[in-house]
């Protein structure tokens, strides 16, 4: 079984349902502590909707909260959850400043994760 992260009509990504969870759940931990919604909207009959505006809000957010902050275990604990949401955000045509954000090491992290997400 799996789900669907859909931008209209296009899968961004198919993932198990267990990975699915994992990620809804981080999503909802982001979304708090960044104090903005997402875009990533409710999982209903294995589809999620995803508000590109929303999310490319969400994605800058994301990476100027990565920028200023030098708390290593926060670094660490957000690093995985970042570079998926990149991968997402590159395949919804979001453009990302990797320059302006010092993304580097997330750019080539994302570029790992992307070969084995699935649409």
């Amino acid at each position: 079984m799996s789900q669907y992260f859909d931008l209209g009509d296009e899968t961004l990504w198919n993932p198990s349902n267990g990975v699915s969870r994992m990620f809804q759940r981080q999503v909802a931990v982001f979304e708090a502590e960044l104090e903005l919604p997402s875009g990533i909207g409710p999982m209903e009959n294995d589809e999620c909707p995803i508000s590109p505006e929303t999310f490319e809000t969400f994605v800058d957010a994301l990476l100027t909260k990565h920028r200023r902050t030098n708390h290593a275990v926060w670094l660490a604990l957000c690093e995985g959850f970042t570079a998926t949401v990149l991968v997402l955000a590159e395949r919804a045509a979001i453009k990302v400043d990797w320059a302006r954000h010092g993304a580097a090491s997330l750019r080539e992290k994302s570029r790992e994760l992307e070969r084995r997400m699935p649409r």
